[in-house]
């Protein structure tokens, strides 16, 4: 039986007078992985700084365990919930171990020095995300595939048991798409983590993830499993145009072709 990790009830927001988020309600189980898309605009990044308690809303609630996340310490709730952006390391001066090292800082405390655990948990990210030989060199050094590498071992050394991922592979050449995606299947299969990851790459959400939520116009409009969303009785109603699909050479699944133009 799975576990309710995340419950968001009747959740609305608004940026002044304008509705982004419309009575969401969604639950999301401990070890899921949830593929969030959706058109631009549809409110898919202010979903997840919703869930970090970023943005509150005017009525509705996100709770965590039972907890509302109103009722957390912005420490005690970064201890639950590690969130990374669209990689941009251009303009931190800092080497990748001394960022990774940023990610322990809920369990850190201004009185105390680092501790030998803390160190311990930087090595371990840096190595599980294969980026050791990168932990010297400085972040505005890094390509992009490195740099959102060096994100994800921020968020591991966060020990959080949420991922919250805002289009991790944008921008990234095959190479490091594809290896970005084995690493989030990493951990979310071995270390157990929750990944909620907005995404773009319809392909990636079908192929990669347990269960997809489709947003338009800040309101829920399906969540089925991944599988089930490469039809165009659901697609259409989100995106405005057809698609065409194909049966994976290898896994059988179905996904979306690309369309031909002449």
């Amino acid at each position: 039986m799975t576990e309710s990790y995340i419950e968001i009830s009747e959740f609305s927001y608004n940026a002044g007078e304008t509705e982004i988020l419309k009575s969401i309600s969604l639950s999301i189980n401990k070890g899921e992985h949830l593929a969030v898309i959706g058109p631009n605009g549809a409110g898919k990044t202010t979903l997840l700084k919703c869930i970090m308690g970023f943005f509150k809303g005017e009525k509705g609630s996100i709770k965590i365990n039972n907890v509302p996340i109103t009722g957390f310490r912005n420490k005690d709730l970064a201890k639950l919930i590690s969130y990374v952006p669209q990689a941009d390391g251009r303009f931190l001066p800092f080497t990748v171990e001394e960022f990774v090292l940023m990610g322990r800082y809920p369990h850190l405390s201004p009185f105390t020095a680092i501790s030998a655990k803390d160190r311990d948990k930087v090595t371990e990210s840096i190595e599980l995300t294969g980026i050791s030989h990168l932990k010297k060199r400085l972040m505005s050094t890094l390509s992009g595939g490195e740099c959102q590498t060096a994100f994800i071992a921020a968020a591991i050394a966060q020990e959080a048991g949420i991922l919250l991922l805002d289009e991790p592979v944008a921008f990234l050449d095959p190479k490091h798409s594809v290896n970005i995606q084995k690493m989030l299947s990493r951990i979310n299969m071995q270390l157990g983590k929750t990944l909620i990851t907005v995404t773009h790459d319809i392909n990636s959400a079908i192929l990669n993830s347990d269960r997809i939520a489709a947003l338009k116009l800040g309101e829920i409009k399906f969540v089925v499993k991944a599988e089930k969303a490469a039809h165009n009785s659901l697609l259409e109603k989100i995106y405005d145009t057809s698609f065409i699909f194909a049966d994976h050479p290898i896994t059988g699944k179905t996904f979306i072709a690309p369309e031909v133009i002449k």
